[in-house]
């Protein structure tokens, strides 16, 4: 049996040669909303330059789409750890989404509990589009917040991202930001900012099992 990895620790382990290197790297940080993204920026603000990239086509519909990120628009411009940090809106383009995610072809994949086949490939989606931009921006690292969910597969978001990082490039910075209290955390700053915090993952699917089966059908 193959020993589980500790992003955690992976993570520590880089933050100290950060610190002793005397410089701040650049990072591309994938921000899913506001809530998810307050403890990591808080966690990394002093380590590391960051933008955030905005790309989240999965999100249904489109006004709440747009709610979250005005939400996190708002917050940046409260929250000291992101007065620095700069917002990429990507373009909102759900059609991406659904030919990524393959349910169309196959529908069983939409009935799927969160973690499955169908968030695999909705996390590799986001985190290529996440690691092209940084090779094309010469960014020194590429994250995401999303490993803060426990409701997400760290393992599975850090398998992808390391699969995606080249030779040559961005390097992949290992992670599983609900450790360390890191979804704690992000609930108390919710709290504090009087945050929107949303009730389901993103898209169609995670809100299927609250919604009726014949109107959920006719939205796809």
């Amino acid at each position: 049996m193959n020993k589980k990895i500790n992003y955690q620790k992976k993570l520590d382990n880089l933050l100290e040669g950060i610190s002793a290197e005397g410089r701040r790297p650049t990072l591309l940080l994938h921000a899913c909303c506001g809530p998810c993204s307050s403890y990591v920026l808080e966690y990394l603000s002093s380590r590391f330059e960051i933008t955030v990239l905005y790309y989240n086509p999965n999100i249904y519909p489109p006004a709440e789409y747009d709610r979250r990120l005005n939400e996190l628009l708002n917050f940046y411009t409260k929250f000291v750890p992101a007065k620095n940090v700069r917002v990429i809106q990507a373009p909102y383009e759900p059609e991406d989404f659904y030919k990524a995610v393959g349910t169309r072809e196959n529908p069983e994949l939409a009935k799927e509990p969160e973690r499955g086949e169908r968030c695999r490939r909705c996390y590799e989606l986001r985190l290529r589009y996440t690691y092209d931009y940084a090779c094309a921006n010469n960014f020194d690292y590429f994250c995401t917040t999303l490993s803060i969910s426990p409701f997400k597969d760290a393992d599975m978001i850090n398998e992808i991202g390391e699969a995606l990082r080249q030779t040559q490039g961005p390097r992949w910075l290992p992670s599983d930001f609900k450790k360390k209290n890191g979804f704690k955390r992000s609930l108390e700053l919710s709290a504090e900012y009087n945050l929107y915090r949303q009730e389901y993952c993103g898209c169609i699917y995670s809100i299927q099992p609250r919604t009726d089966q014949s109107a959920y059908q006719s939205l796809q």
